[in-house]
């Protein structure tokens, strides 16, 4: 469900009825995943089905992952949700086969749009590659695609995509040159 337009920058983009699936997504996660231990993944990925995300074969989810909306989120074989990685699941975030998400980074997929009195909110999907690595405390902006193999540098900004098997880094990330 795409957010609701906006008058104010006050109002909520969302429904009622979401907010309250929204506010028992966090307490179930406090409550059932955060204080497991790593082996207890497979307990961690049943609540994130019991709350409709994608997960497909065995990825793994750190118990103390950040994850909102997790109906938008889909996880593919050995892909990696690090400790405290946010996955903030506005709209679509896809972690493809053997990805990492490395502690702390942000994959987000909200904005807004400044060009309008009202700030509406504006989404777009974020997708990790097959194999791509994303450094501890990275920033990825919506509506990037973290290419297959790409190995993003910690606390970089990605603001834009790169090539697949590219190394970035930076502020706004650059493209690095290959190591000899």
């Amino acid at each position: 469900m795409s957010p609701l337009p906006q008058d104010t920058p006050y109002d909520s983009p969302w429904p009622v009825q979401r907010r309250i699936k929204m506010l028992l997504w966090e307490y179930c996660w406090l409550f059932f995943c955060v204080w497991t231990p790593k082996p207890l993944n497979r307990w961690r990925l049943l609540w994130l089905r019991l709350f409709g995300a994608t997960i497909k074969g065995e990825p793994f989810v750190h118990q103390r992952a950040r994850i909102s909306m997790p109906w938008n989120l889909t996880m593919n074989h050995r892909a990696c949700l690090g400790d405290r990685a946010n996955a903030y699941c506005l709209d679509c975030v896809e972690i493809q086969e053997g990805a990492t998400v490395a502690q702390e980074a942000f994959l987000c997929t909200g904005t807004h749009d400044f060009n309008q009195p009202s700030l509406p909110l504006v989404t777009r999907p974020v997708i990790v590659g097959r194999g791509a690595f994303v450094g501890a405390r990275a920033f990825i902006m919506p509506g990037v695609t973290i290419a297959d193999g790409v190995v993003v540098g910690a606390c970089s900004v990605v603001t834009r995509d790169f090539g697949a098997g590219t190394r970035i880094a930076g502020n706004p990330a650059r493209m690095l040159p290959n190591p000899k």
